[in-house]
């Protein structure tokens, strides 16, 4: 009984570090990937100026604007999964709350945020409280947005199109998002009223 428990005990470090392992690859070749994309403009100038040329050609005030109302709106959004976190159970939570804000370290956030859209979505299901049919949605629509905000980065007209689709996907994980929030908060204040009956 003794060595079945070390065994287990050595299998689940295995897969342990074999998940880290794999993590830490795709991290680094994605974001790899994305600074490939982000820097075109300097290797493939054919190609087009790109998201940062395009925010350029705006000008100094208005590039400004442009990049502070987006990172406001990022803001939000992270605030609004951070909450999510929050009001799942404790012990449901596969990451700390603050985790989520991870969203803002450029360029590695393209590929974090498949991981943070994974993390909120597990510690959803392990809390077992938002119906099965919300989660179908949720998660895909997050891992959906991740995917074309990527495609948004390409040249020409897959950009345009990636980030065509990329908006609205994440607009409406976002509503998910706010909408999840809320019944995880009536649940978590009924809970008081409930067991003191």
């Amino acid at each position: 009984m003794h060595s079945l428990c070390i065994q287990i005990e050595h299998t689940n470090s295995v897969y342990y570090w074999y998940t880290r392992g794999m993590r830490i690859i795709i991290k680094t070749v994605g974001t790899a990937c994305v600074i490939a994309l982000l820097s075109y403009p300097f290797w493939a100038p054919q190609w087009g100026s790109g998201i940062l040329g395009e925010i350029a050609g705006l000008g100094t005030i208005g590039a400004l604007i442009v990049v502070a109302v987006f990172f406001l709106i990022v803001a939000l959004y992270c605030r609004a999964l951070q909450t999510t976190m929050t009001l799942v159970r404790p012990e449901a939570r596969s990451a700390a709350p603050a985790s989520v804000w991870w969203m803002f370290a450029i360029p590695f956030n393209f590929t974090e945020d498949f991981f943070i859209v994974h993390t909120v979505s597990s510690s959803m299901t392990a809390d077992a409280r938002m119906p099965s049919a919300f989660m179908r949605w949720w998660a895909p629509l997050g891992y959906g947005w991740c995917v074309f905000q990527i495609v948004s980065l390409f040249p020409g007209i897959t950009g345009f199109i990636g980030g065509a689709i990329a908006i609205p996907l994440w607009a409406a994980h976002w509503i998910m998002t706010v909408r999840a929030n809320r019944m995880l908060a009536a649940w978590r204040t009924a809970v008081p009223i409930t067991s003191s009956l």
